[in-house]
């Protein structure tokens, strides 16, 4: 089991944050294109969620999977995106990526008045605990090669 790496979008499709722990293949096109293509995939989903879900579906989706990796989704009431990409052995971590909103997110970026909200973070501080807490989940683990 393991995480690949996490992306932070604001509602404005803004990536925030990025960062990556064992992905081993790079994607063949600049960190930009590739958060454009992340951001617009999400938007399409839940867009084509909305729409063809039988019932009121009112979490919307909060993870997908396909034969390589599993990827998690969880957004805040803000419009704040939250992706998690793991391997498929990962179940939902919607309360891990909620935690990580509410116990480093808003501690370390929200309260911090160094960081300015709807720009990318710089905030080290934050980056160490991020870091520090996906070291700690029971599913990470260091790939070998």
């Amino acid at each position: 089991m393991t995480i690949f790496n996490i992306h932070i979008f604001d509602r404005n499709g803004t990536c925030l944050y990025y960062h990556e722990w064992n992905r081993r293949k790079q994607a063949g096109m600049s960190r930009e294109e590739e958060f454009k293509l992340m951001y617009g995939m999400i938007f399409s989903i839940k867009s084509f969620i909305a729409r063809m879900s039988p019932t009121d579906y009112k979490d919307g989706f909060t993870n997908f999977k396909t034969n390589k990796y599993k990827l998690h989704f969880y957004e805040t009431p803000s419009g704040l995106k939250f992706i998690l990409t793991t391997d498929l052995s990962v179940n939902n971590t919607r309360d891990v990526l909620q935690q990580i909103y509410s116990q480093i997110f808003v501690e370390f970026v929200v309260k911090n008045p160094l960081c300015n909200l709807g720009e990318p973070i710089s905030s080290e501080l934050f980056k160490i605990k991020l870091d520090n807490f996906v070291r700690g989940l029971p599913y990470f683990q260091i790939r070998q090669s």
